[in-house]
């Protein structure tokens, strides 16, 4: 691996720009490695800082201030005066123990600037710039200083002014939760006050806002998406939406108990605040600007964490077939309306077999069972602290006799915590109950986080969680254990600092089709994750329902794709671990393996290389992947309620050779809702030169699989 770095630091650099600067004329500028990016600083008359972004001489971002708020201390906003510049090009490349490509390149320009109040306190405030050809990321940094010690920030005032009111495909602000469908608006019809959505198990939306990833595309179609990176010690960012003046500020989640956003100890650093610029949808997932923002991985080795796929004791319990607790209470077809149902606990010995049987026999390496341990009659009471424990099974659940039939079968469990949203408990239990995984040759758990946070006054994605998901991640580290966090905070990038953090939901994910009073997730909804969500990292999606329309379970509900479109989430949604949700028997027709499940089986989730070959928010995406160690390609496309023909060309496979691909698609008669199991498959020979156009139906998809 080549390796480059150049880091240059000057005391006295732009000299002459520093000195207009002060006049309030010219402004101090660092662009990308490419110059098609630029970021423009100055102070106003008053002293304020703000910034301008360019794109191929473009405003992308117009003048935008800078502040912040604090209690018990005056603002830090005005009256600055820049005492020093620095500036820097780094051009690096480091490789992902596991990820969407093997290498990546972290090439940007940086500028750092020093400011000092002029007053007699002289508080001391540093703005970090870095440029990339992909876009820019900038963070707040506050140095060691005799007139700022411990601060409670109520407000941080980041600026994102826009240049047009643009197309954008934004969720709620919400505090707790990241469950909700996306809109489609302009920037000037964003209203997030208009729907609380009642099915959330939290949800606390305050005030007119955007949570992050929120994308957006200009009427010269330009892509934006704006998020953030490297979030430690600090609150989540929401983006306060002004619809009439077409501007973003930050507004940090809140904590009831702190009584402000965050509270530091300076030196302090923020996290970053991100803009990812595209000409073409694609660029935006092809980015790795918010992994480059983050530090270079502390917790070394990481090889007890294998990507895989997995089938588990999950999906049956969101249908109705069965239930996680052994009384019955917590049946999902009456879940809702908070009756009781009868006893058919899914996580019972026989039952635990029956997939392990499934993934041994179909070439699938794991095992998710949910339900297995006592608490689950009381998750989801008012008392909530102390109701799992992590070690104690329900007595129809021989945890000892599952473990050792899945060793002897080659199947790797996945432990699951629901921590009931008590997080103080989950501290507590987490050494013992890390111990016991290892001792039982368990390497990875799936956290959950269900419900209002205990303590009252804090939020799911507020600075006091966020330390929460932190500790999680170290001190699972310490005992080589990855996590999949679900009801998380929101990815930002830190799986290259610790690559123990495997996955996360964070999203309206495949449960809503089975429970959702209001139609499960539209067609749309996945094209559009593409291009939000998935932007901020991997995405545990749980794809593979074969059983499209349940009726012998929930009558009305169902998963709004066509059976082509759950093969091709493999390739589109990335996560290195990645679910054949549905029942083993919904696989299998007349006594044999369901022909279409051989794309799950021969699917990689470890990649060489990823390239985005078609795609427009919210309409339609065709991703490629190439799995590392076999050189095998897969592509994956879906599409929204509308058919479309894809055309598609092979020019990422190597010259002068000739690939076995099978093609499985859409049927002639195939449609997300009136005929959604319809598919066909085809075999063929593909080279470099190859063309190939596929007609994908409404709510539909196509998965290839390419070998050598």
């Amino acid at each position: 691996m080549k390796t480059t770095l150049i880091k240059s630091l000057s005391l006295v650099i732009l000299a002459i720009c520093y000195i207009s600067c002060n006049k309030g004329m010219d402004s101090l500028q660092v662009d990308s490695p490419d110059g098609t990016n630029r970021v423009e600083f100055n102070l106003s008359t008053s002293g304020q800082p703000y910034y301008m972004v360019k794109h191929n001489n473009n405003a992308v971002i117009d003048t935008s201030y800078m502040s912040f708020d604090f209690k018990d201390l005056p603002s830090l906003k005005d009256k600055f005066k820049i005492i020093n510049t620095s500036t820097g090009t780094v051009d690096e490349t480091w490789q992902m123990p596991w990820g969407e490509q093997l290498d990546v390149r972290n090439n940007y320009n940086e500028l750092i600037v020093n400011l000092e109040e002029q007053s007699e306190a002289k508080r001391k405030l540093n703005i970090h710039f870095k440029v990339f050809n992909d876009g820019v990321g900038f963070r707040y940094e506050f140095p060691k200083q005799d007139n700022l010690k411990d601060i409670l920030i109520t407000d941080e005032n980041t600026q994102f002014n826009l240049t047009g009111d643009h197309k954008v495909w934004w969720i709620p602000g919400d505090w707790d939760s990241y469950e909700h469908l996306y809109n489609e608006t302009k920037f000037s019809e964003i209203d997030a006050m208009a729907k609380n959505d009642d099915q959330l198990a939290a949800n606390y939306i305050p005030e007119n806002a955007v949570n992050t990833p929120v994308t957006m595309k200009t009427d010269d179609g330009l892509y934006l998406s704006f998020h953030e990176a490297n979030l430690t010690n600090y609150a989540g960012m929401t983006l306060k939406v002004d619809t009439k003046d077409l501007n973003m500020v930050s507004e940090l989640v809140g904590s009831d108990i702190l009584g402000g956003k965050a509270k530091v100890s300076i030196p302090f650093n923020t996290p970053w605040r991100t803009i990812q610029i595209g000409e073409k949808a694609g660029d935006l997932i092809e980015s790795r600007m918010i992994l480059n923002l983050n530090e270079p991985n502390k917790i070394g080795d990481v090889s007890y964490f294998t990507p895989m796929k997995y089938v588990g004791i999950w999906w049956e319990m969101h249908i109705g077939k069965s239930t996680w607790d052994l009384e019955g209470t917590q049946d999902m077809s009456t879940f809702i309306a908070g009756k009781k149902g009868s006893s058919r606990h899914g996580a019972n010995t026989e039952n635990a077999k029956k997939y392990i049987d499934f993934a041994s026999q179909n070439g699938i390496k794991g095992l998710l069972v949910e339900g297995w341990n006592t608490g689950w009659d009381k998750w989801i009471s008012n008392d909530r602290e102390g109701v799992f424990d992590f070690m104690t099974p329900y007595p129809d659940y021989n945890f000892d006799e599952v473990m050792a039939y899945a060793k002897e079968k080659g199947v790797e469990v996945i432990m699951h915590h629901e921590t009931s949203a008590a997080p103080l408990t989950y501290e507590k239990q987490m050494d013992v109950a890390y111990d016991f995984m290892k001792a039982n040759g368990i390497n990875s758990v799936k956290t959950g986080y269900v419900g209002k946070i205990i303590p009252k006054g804090e939020y799911h994605h507020g600075q006091w969680m966020v330390n929460h998901y932190q500790k999680v991640l170290e001190e699972a580290a310490k005992k080589k254990i990855a996590v999949n966090a679900h009801e998380p905070i929101k990815d930002t990038g830190k799986r290259r600092t610790y690559p123990n953090a495997i996955s996360r939901e964070g999203l309206r994910g495949q449960e809503f089709n089975a429970w959702a009073k209001d139609g499960g997730n539209p067609p749309s909804h996945l094209p559009t994750v593409a291009f939000t969500r998935m932007l901020s990292g991997p995405i545990d999606f749980t794809p593979g329902v074969f059983n499209i329309k349940f009726d012998d379970y929930k009558k009305g509900n169902q998963v709004n794709t066509t059976l082509a479109q759950q093969l091709a989430l493999y390739v589109v949604i990335y996560s290195p671990i990645q679910m054949a949700c549905d029942l083993p028997e919904h696989y299998m027709v007349n006594g044999k393996i369901h022909p279409a499940f051989q794309f799950i089986t021969d699917v990689g989730v470890d990649w060489q290389q990823t390239k985005v070959l078609d795609g427009e928010v919210g309409d339609y995406v065709t991703i490629a992947r190439q799995e590392r160690g076999t050189g095998n390609w897969f592509v994956g496309g879906i599409t929204d309620e509308n058919a479309r023909t894809e055309s598609l060309t092979f020019d990422f496979l190597d010259e002068g050779k000739t690939y076995s691909a099978i093609i499985y698609k859409d049927g002639p008669n195939a449609h997300w809702n009136d005929n959604p199991q319809d598919y066909t498959i085809e075999h063929l020979e593909l080279t470099r030169n190859s063309n190939l156009k596929i007609k994908l139906a409404p709510g539909g998809g196509f998965a290839i699989s390419i070998k050598q």
